[in-house]
């Protein structure tokens, strides 16, 4: 149980314990999306391609624990690996700290851990996405501008 239920405002990135740290992270399942350089322009695109181990109604990784050694590209959010936060979408909670923003309204931590007002606003992947077991085709094919949305925060 967290100590203090509005430790993203009165911490910095770098001050989170572990628990804090899970917290965080809201579950809207963008950061498994797959995504896509432009080689010409180094500009990052998402897809609406999912990873393989992403649940799409529950918007969470199915082997959490063994994500790594399933994934060759799963990343670790962390700051260790800082430069990985322009991989995520800009409603993520790690960037957006990061880069000096609160929480968006609909952010679980907001609702007492529950993620429905999340799904409500379309804030997660719940419904929008192809796991990429099921796809044919390039991924420049799949680009999505909807990651993108903060969804009014």
């Amino acid at each position: 149980m967290l100590n203090d239920p509005l430790f993203w405002q009165n911490k910095l990135l770098a001050q989170m314990n572990d628990e804090e740290w899970e917290a965080l992270c809201d579950g809207c399942g963008k950061c498994c999306l797959a995504k896509v350089i432009d080689d010409d322009t180094d500009k990052l695109y998402f897809t609406d391609i999912s990873c393989q181990l992403l649940n799409q109604k529950s918007c969470q990784c199915s082997d959490y624990p063994n994500r790594f050694t399933k994934v060759d590209d799963c990343v670790k959010i962390s700051l260790a690996h800082r430069e990985s936060f322009q991989w995520l979408p800009p409603s993520c909670a790690y960037r957006r700290l990061d880069e000096g923003r609160g929480l968006p309204i609909w952010h679980p931590l907001r609702h007492g851990g529950k993620k429905s007002q999340m799904h409500k606003v379309g804030a997660s992947i719940r419904g929008k996405t192809i796991s990429e077991t099921a796809i044919n085709g390039d991924l420049q094919d799949f680009i999505a501008w909807w990651p993108l949305d903060e969804c009014e925060d």
